[in-house]
């Protein structure tokens, strides 16, 4: 595989990766008109969504490339 087309995959990757902990983040909100249990586990499914974009961003970063938040 080309190299920058690599990049580019992680790239997406990376990005659709950060939708998702995004999206997750805001799941937290609504899981507080639901109760403490449903908080903390919304909370832990966005903390691992975060784990996972932090983890493409290194990925990034060991390659090279700068992605601007």
């Amino acid at each position: 595989m080309n190299p920058s087309v690599a990049h580019a995959e992680l790239i997406a990757t990376f990005k659709r990766a950060q939708a998702d902990a995004a999206h997750k983040f805001g799941l937290i909100k609504a899981a507080a008109k639901k109760g403490p249990k449903a908080v903390h586990a919304a909370t832990e499914t966005a903390a691992k969504a975060a784990k996972r974009r932090n983890s493409y961003a290194k990925r990034l970063e060991t390659l090279g490339v700068s992605i601007k938040d």
